[in-house]
């Protein structure tokens, strides 16, 4: 079982079925499982998407900085959203950004995130790296490796890492264990090299999995053989 962890959920997951805004039973199965990671002792942060709301440039003509900084409002949005969810069921929790909005949430001091952990609070960070042109994947390992994290659990829309998209191809093959190397090799779509980079240099393992699993977080969590497994 990990004493510290780092979960990264897509933005896209939490507007379920409709593809756009916050979808309240997804955020109800995330925060339950959440919750129940927290009350066996694990340490629990998060970083979460923006896709639900905004993604990439969206087809307009907006260049690509002003496009990044509209992806990480809306990473926020859906932190304060978990945050709302996860304060109702009795859970200390803080919201802390990579760009500086004091009026709504903390801004990203890693000392004070340590803090939250020892005082038993779940941290959800938002905005990305801070920076235009890193993803939320980045932001994810930057944060993973920043925090000293055993693991880095990508929860996402299919149950671990295939050799090609199982829904186009019935006959895509599973990983089960894969390097980071291979990873990089195959061009596989976990996540972006730079986050991949950042994990491998880090030795943080990623655990790959479905979230729409009923127990998925809580099993990648403690430790049970889930999803994909990269290190």
């Amino acid at each position: 079982m990990h004493k510290r962890i780092l979960l990264k959920i897509s933005g896209e997951a939490l507007a379920g079925d409709s593809r756009f805004g916050i979808d309240n039973d997804m955020v109800d199965h995330v925060v339950g499982q959440i919750v129940q990671v927290h009350k066996k002792g694990i340490e629990v942060g998060v970083v979460v998407g923006g896709g639900n709301f905004w993604r990439g440039r969206q087809g307009t003509n907006l260049d690509r900085t002003t496009a990044d900084h509209m992806g990480m409002l809306a990473t926020t949005i859906n932190a304060l959203a978990l945050q709302n969810a996860i304060e109702q069921r009795g859970i200390g929790t803080r919201v802390q950004t990579a760009l500086n909005i004091p009026s709504v949430a903390e801004p990203y001091i890693l000392r004070k995130a340590i803090s939250h952990f020892e005082h038993k609070r779940i941290v959800i960070f938002a905005c990305g790296t801070g920076n235009p042109y890193f993803s939320t994947d980045t932001g994810a390992a930057l944060r993973a490796a920043e925090i000293g994290a055993s693991a880095l659990l990508m929860a996402k829309n299919i149950d671990g890492v295939y050799d090609s998209d199982p829904k186009q191809n019935p006959k895509a093959k599973k990983f089960d264990k894969l390097s980071y190397m291979d990873v990089i090799n195959k061009g596989l779509s976990l996540m972006d090299i730079t986050a991949i980079t950042l994990c491998m240099e880090n030795q943080i393992p990623i655990i790959a999995f479905a979230l729409n699993d009923p127990n998925g977080i809580v099993d990648a969590a403690t430790g049970k053989k889930i999803g994909t497994i990269i290190k």
